[in-house]
C-alpha cells in the first residue's frame, strides 16, 4: 500500500519512512506547500496530512485532490512518528 504523508517535520522524514515500512507500505513525504504540489501528491491508496505542520491552503489542495480521486484521507493535529502509526494502523 502506497500512502503519501502531508506536513511533518523534514529532520523525521527517516523515521516516518521506517515506521511506514514496518507497517508494510511505502510512504511518499511531501513537506509542505510546493511547487507543483497536486501532481506531487500522485495517486496514493491513502493520503495523510498533518495539520499543524501545513498550510491551510495545502490542507484544501490536498483534500480536493483526493476527493476527485477518490482517496481516504486522514487529517491529524499532531505530527509525531507515533501520530503516523496510528494512522497507518487504520488505513
Amino acid at each position: 500500500m502506497c500512502v503519501t504523508l502531508i506536513g511533518g517535520m523534514n529532520r523525521l522524514e527517516k523515521d516516518y519512512v521506517a515506521a511506514a515500512a514496518d507497517a508494510g507500505h511505502t510512504l511518499r513525504f511531501i513537506a509542505r506547500n510546493e511547487r507543483n504540489f497536486t501532481q506531487k501528491i500522485g495517486n496514493p491508496d491513502a493520503l495523510i496530512v498533518f495539520t499543524n505542520k501545513v498550510s491551510h491552503e495545502a490542507r484544501r489542495k490536498a483534500v480536493r485532490v483526493a476527493r476527485s480521486k477518490s482517496i481516504p484521507v486522514q487529517l491529524v493535529h499532531s505530527c509525531g512518528v507515533s501520530s503516523l502509526r496510528e494512522c497507518l494502523g487504520r488505513a
